[in-house]
């Protein structure tokens, strides 16, 4: 019989929640301050689930993109988009992060110290009690578990299901296809959102920007095979399917969200609010995190609080433009004609894009995206434009 694994009792610092977020921090604290003694601790059967993580190689500075090339599955020269008016091609490469490659690396990277199938039923500054009463203390906790409530933010969804397909013959895809917005609007702006992984082998995403955030699994995977056989691609076989709801800021109050968490617990990822307000891209922040929490001089609890705190709420300060936009999307717009929002946006040049998505837009850029006429009712635009009373009303009429 293997040996047992000895009981952990005590760590420098404590991750709990083993998805993109806490994965990051553990692997570069784990390469980058091997002093520390890290556990990580996830709930699911293995580390990250069963997700694919993507987002355009400029969106990170290519430092960062430089220590994430382990954990990267996928990558391509390029994209396109497809709306009913406007189609186009362009070369900002795109990759992509898939939970086989994040738990194959990082895993093998901690070893014992990442725990899988553990339930904590107890968090607070000083450690995790799990559900069978056993008990880590730690010098720090971070907690990495993924969405909450969001009482105090204003959000709209986008959720989707994703098909992994293999097909008969090759796709014929070269590029992914970020936006196929060609399909019927149903609920929202819907697109179909298509990255080829080898010739004959495709993920296949049905994604809706939605007011609910009910989805019916089964029916949107009939949807996405009715869209493979309108693109000529008989499926062979469904390697799997994976789905979620992404949240969509519009507004809020970043400051009572955080403080909802529990005192003296560091909190990241999603959970902090740590996302692209209208495209809901996850990874750029949670590896300017990892990369922050690894180049601390001080790992003690009230640092990393400190820090984690004050990450987030200067990312939600800085992105007030993004979430107009997503009020404008949401509000502003009739739900079946959203689209014209992101068919009017993808004829911008590929530097206003490629800033865009990483959120790092410069002025110059703003007012390229607000001139001439948008795409939208104007008198329900101008009652976007001003976040705290949006915020207000939306929030009292929820």
């Amino acid at each position: 019989m293997p040996e047992a694994t000895a009981p952990i009792t005590a760590c420098d610092v404590l991750i709990v929640g083993g998805g993109l977020s806490g994965s990051l921090i553990a692997w570069r604290l784990a390469e980058q301050r091997p002093e520390l003694d890290i556990v990580l601790l996830e709930k699911g059967e293995s580390l990250g689930g069963n997700h694919t993580w993507s987002f355009h190689e400029t969106d990170v500075p290519p430092a960062t993109f430089d220590w994430l090339r382990p954990l990267i599955a996928h990558r391509w020269d390029g994209q396109g988009v497809r709306f009913p008016r406007y189609s186009r091609s362009f070369g900002t490469p795109y990759v992509s992060v898939t939970s086989k490659k994040l738990a194959e690396v990082v895993g093998g990277t901690l070893g014992a110290r990442a725990r899988c199938g553990t339930d904590v039923q107890v968090l607070d500054a000083t450690g995790a009690t799990m559900a069978d009463g056993t008990r880590i203390e730690a010098g720090a906790v971070i907690d990495a578990r993924g969405q909450r409530s969001f009482d105090h933010l204003a959000l709209g969804y986008q959720k989707f299901v994703g098909c992994e397909y293999e097909f008969e013959e090759p796709h014929g895809l070269a590029t992914p296809i970020i936006m196929d917005a060609t399909v019927p609007q149903l609920d929202g702006y819907r697109f179909v959102y298509v990255l080829p992984f080898t010739e004959t082998t495709a993920l296949v995403e049905d994604t809706y920007y939605a007011d609910g955030s009910e989805i019916d699994v089964q029916g949107t995977a009939r949807l996405l095979e009715d869209y493979c056989a309108g693109q000529g691609w008989r499926i062979k076989r469904t390697i799997r399917t994976e789905h979620g709801i992404l949240p969509v800021a519009m507004g809020g109050d970043i400051r009572a969200h955080l403080a909802q968490g529990t005192s003296g617990v560091a909190t990241v990822g999603l959970r902090a609010g740590l996302f692209h307000p209208l495209t809901g891209y996850s990874l750029p922040d949670a590896a300017a995190m990892a990369e922050g929490i690894a180049g601390l001089a001080d790992h003690s609890g009230p640092a990393l609080c400190a820090f984690t705190h004050g990450f987030a709420i200067r990312a939600w300060k800085d992105r007030s433009f993004y979430r107009m936009l997503s009020r404008f999307l949401f509000d502003a717009a009739k739900p079946d004609e959203r689209y014209l929002v992101m068919q009017r946006f993808y004829r911008f040049n590929r530097g206003l894009i490629e800033r865009f998505y990483a959120a790092r837009s410069q002025p110059q850029d703003k007012l390229r995206v607000l001139a001439g006429k948008p795409p939208v009712n104007i008198f329900k635009a101008l009652a976007c434009v001003r976040e705290r009373q949006w915020t207000e009303r939306f929030l009292d009429a929820a």
